[in-house]
């Protein structure tokens, strides 16, 4: 048993050591009549190519409608790049670094159901450590084997009692 809680807590350690990396996220959007998206990417941005974007509305209530900034501006699906309208949830990525205009089709865009969304480049993963921070990686680790060591000794002293 302290041979496996040993080795989880010196992975942990090794994990924590690692560089920290850059994925693709899958962002949420509460797609509702009668709210104002204008500064909706502002407080969930930034956005990468990759990322989702999955809109959830009531069906029946709404669509997602891709536009251009024309149709966006003007509330106008007219010369939809996307329509999308099934279900209850729609799912749309990012694919390419530029702007992608949102409206809901359903009369609600001009009251502030209209997203616009500048999806940017992933910016580079973390450089390799440098000596120095390698060497503060293994001290974080050495700390992590040296308090796992106290609580085994202390656990070990409380069975004792």
């Amino acid at each position: 048993m302290e041979r496996r809680v040993a080795a989880v807590l010196v992975a942990l350690a090794a994990c924590a050591a690692l560089p920290a990396t850059t994925t693709a996220n899958k962002i949420s959007v509460n797609w509702m009549p009668n709210t104002n998206y204008t500064v909706w990417e502002q407080t969930h941005g930034p956005f990468y190519k990759g990322d989702w974007l999955v809109f959830y509305y009531t069906s029946g209530q709404a669509d997602v409608v891709e536009v251009n900034e024309s149709g966006y501006n003007r509330c106008d699906a007219t010369n939809a790049i996307y329509n999308y309208s099934k279900g209850r949830s729609f799912a749309f990525e990012l694919n390419e670094t530029k702007t992608y205009y949102f409206i809901c089709s359903f009369g609600y865009c001009p009251g502030g159901m209209k997203l616009a969304i500048k999806s940017q480049k992933l910016p580079p993963p973390s450089p390799p450590p440098s000596a120095h921070d390698k060497s503060a990686a293994l001290a974080r680790a050495h700390a992590g084997v040296v308090l796992y060591a106290a609580v085994a000794a202390l656990a070990a002293l409380l069975r004792m009692v």
